[in-house]
């Protein structure tokens, strides 16, 4: 089916049977037991790796819910993949992958092609999960990798740039070693990484597929065997995403689509109005550059809804937009209906290594679903501010 019959239609196969319409919340946080014997069995099913047992219950709330499990399914199949494991956030999805391909398999060191998102940098950088981490740029990948290397890390559309990086020359560079991709940016709408070799597609779910700015999650999409030791982790360390957040989630898959599609179309508007606007230096959008590598036709079915903008006065003109957009709110997050502005050095970016921090004048734009002219003319009336130097007091 195409990718809108089944974001509405994922994970509700056995709503018939069950006689109910809208999607069931399960808020138990635990759950009866038949026995001692099945119980038990299928609480370690679940704490390491697998499911609950047919007869056996769910047991606790920490280590499974069904709620979750059909957001899971549904993310899975918009993915292309085998099945999907659903977290607490984006970062504790990227803590469980790491954990699973490192310390759970004996092997420590890391590949991450930046730039990445800085949340993602700043973990790795710091080795607080026990990994030893060698970033590079695409090209370097198969350098950098060593008999000891886990996992190799990248992001694209990459965060702030929109970086375009190839997935699959990546995977081939890699060899056996698993490959991650962030795919938050794009969303399984216009980006399938799995389909192109990747081991996982990990999404920020508080982003794009949640939409609305009212739920934190992570999850990432990939084979059988690579959830197990996802969901190990998961039930060891607590990070479950809760229902009601997977509720939350999977009623917004239902739209998903036609958000994505409508946001890229403002986004592509914008894009090429900023291009002329000579407050701006440059402009970071998918395909102004004419897509030199195919990479849009490869392995990409659009552009996307993120733009990121170097402004021609730097710090203090980024300054100065972020605080007089008045349809764009300055705040952190992205892929809402609503549009956002924020300045990644200041604050997503701010551990970054000053090496791979972006620009002090780059500022970063979710575009939403308010009508285009609209937008445009709050971005005009900022950016008139972002070129009026403020007087200093004497």
């Amino acid at each position: 089916m195409h990718s809108d019959s089944v974001a509405v239609h994922a994970g509700r196969e056995d709503l018939t049977a069950l006689g109910v319409h809208a999607l069931p919340l399960d808020l138990s946080s635990t759950n009866p037991l038949p026995d001692i014997l099945r119980g038990g069995e299928s609480y370690e099913s679940m704490a390491t790796g697998g499911y609950p047992l047919p007869d056996g219950g769910a047991v606790y709330a920490r280590l499974w819910n069904p709620t979750v499990a059909r957001f899971e399914s549904a993310l899975a199949r918009l993915e292309r993949a085998d099945t999907a494991v659903a977290f607490g956030s984006g970062m504790a999805a990227m803590t469980a992958a790491i954990l699973a391909h490192t310390t759970m398999i004996g092997r420590r060191h890391v590949v991450a092609v930046r730039p990445l998102y800085g949340g993602t940098d700043h973990l790795l950088a710091t080795g607080l999960l026990g990994a030893e981490v060698t970033f590079c740029e695409e090209a370097g990948v198969a350098g950098a990798v060593r008999p000891d290397t886990g996992l190799v890390i990248l992001e694209t559309p990459a965060n702030p740039t929109l970086d375009l990086v190839d997935i699959a020359a990546v995977v081939a560079q890699a060899g056996t070693v698993p490959v991650l991709v962030d795919n938050t940016f794009a969303t399984p709408v216009l980006q399938n990484p799995v389909t192109l070799g990747a081991a996982m597609a990990l999404h920020s779910a508080t982003k794009y597929l949640g939409g609305h700015g009212d739920v934190v999650a992570g999850v990432i999409a990939c084979g059988e065997e690579t959830a197990s030791r996802l969901r190990q982790v998961r039930a060891v360390t607590g990070g479950l995403l809760h229902p009601l957040g997977a509720y939350l989630l999977h009623r917004g898959l239902t739209t998903l689509p036609i958000r994505v599609r409508a946001q890229q179309d403002n986004a592509v508007r914008i894009a090429e109005w900023l291009a002329e606007h000579p407050a701006v230096e440059r402009v970071f959008y998918p395909g102004l550059d004419g897509d030199p590598r195919g990479l849009l036709n490869r392995q990409m079915r659009g552009t996307g809804a993120m733009i990121s903008l170097a402004l021609r006065d730097g710090f203090e003109a980024a300054g100065r937009i972020t605080a007089r957009t008045r349809l764009f709110t300055h705040a952190v997050s992205l892929g809402g209906v609503d549009s956002l502005i924020q300045h990644p050095a200041a604050l997503t970016h701010r551990p970054v290594a000053p090496e791979a921090r972006p620009s002090a004048g780059v500022v970063r734009l979710s575009i939403g679903l308010e009508h285009v002219d609209d937008l445009v003319e709050d971005l005009d009336q900022a950016l008139a501010a972002a070129r009026t130097p403020v007087l200093s007091a004497r």
